[in-house]
């Protein structure tokens, strides 16, 4: 999936595509639920209710940079909470290279944040250890996300540190971002805090049309329809539900285009009220 924004181009990388095994993240989400949101189908869920997710990345090149906004899960790791993460072999860099962005073009590496399926391709298993996926890039993280994550107070993520972030850090290339920090004249971030510490959105303007890459603020569409559903991961599920329908509000009724960190099919569109809620106008 490819949007123009101006002279920007987001291409969007999919490493893992998931139907009905989403209930342990979005425990409101019942199928009897899912099926009274009734534009959720087909983009988004089936027939039965079952939800449909993914989890991928968002190349963006702009006139000067090429960017990676987050890195999935990678290859070869072991330790994930969910086991059908652990040891994949996909073919993640063939197909970014075949789009046109081989590992070595990439100039930054952008986390909206840290969690395990946002950070794994930051590195590839080599001779016996981790390496930098993309060794020519900055990779840019916000600093009280990598300060909470650094501690390694959970032993899932402190794995996640270690094999993903770093080895990076080892390797002198990461730097620490502001949560308000503009990336190039196209790109800046915004801080959009609750389903982790240092959440970020990234915020694309250019030839007077703007998109927002809106992270993990939401991790599904139906958190449109229902601002108060709120995902088992999120760090702080009161921030979290506050941050959402201010981003939504915020957004709903204009022309921006919002992109999901883990919506399927069209994966983005506008947002606009419906009801109590909101919903996405493909």
């Amino acid at each position: 999936m490819q949007w123009n924004i101006g002279a920007v181009r987001i291409t969007k990388v999919v490493e893992l595509a998931l139907t009905g095994h989403t209930r342990f993240i979005l425990p409101q989400a019942t199928y009897e639920a899912v099926r009274a949101i009734p534009w959720l189908c087909p983009a988004f869920a089936d027939a039965d209710g079952r939800l449909k997710m993914s989890i991928h990345s968002f190349l963006v090149e702009t006139p000067t940079r090429r960017i990676i906004v987050d890195t999935g899960l990678g290859n070869d790791k072991e330790g994930r909470v969910v086991p059908r993460w652990n040891h994949l072999q996909g073919p993640f860099l063939e197909e970014i290279t075949a789009a046109g962005y081989p590992p070595d073009s990439i100039d930054t590496v952008l986390a909206t944040h840290l969690h395990v399926d946002h950070v794994g391709w930051n590195t590839r298993f080599v001779a016996g250890r981790w390496v930098p996926t993309f060794p020519r890039a900055r990779y840019l993280m916000e600093r009280v996300e990598f300060e909470h994550w650094q501690r390694r107070d959970h032993p899932s993520q402190a794995l996640v540190f270690e094999d993903s972030i770093q080895p990076v850090v080892d390797a002198g290339l990461v730097d620490l971002i502001a949560n308000d920090q503009r990336i190039c004249e196209e790109i800046r971030v915004i801080s959009s805090p609750g389903h982790s510490p240092g959440h970020l959105c990234v915020e694309i303007q250019s030839g007077g049309e703007t998109a927002l890459l809106a992270g993990d603020v939401m991790h599904h569409p139906c958190q449109m329809a229902c601002p108060d559903w709120s995902t088992t991961a999120d760090f702080d599920a009161a921030q979290a539900d506050r941050t959402r329908r201010a981003l939504l509000g915020r957004l709903a009724g204009t022309a921006v285009l919002m992109i999901g960190g883990h919506f399927t099919g069209p994966g983005g569109g506008r947002v606009v009220r419906d009801g109590e809620g909101f919903r996405l106008e493909l």
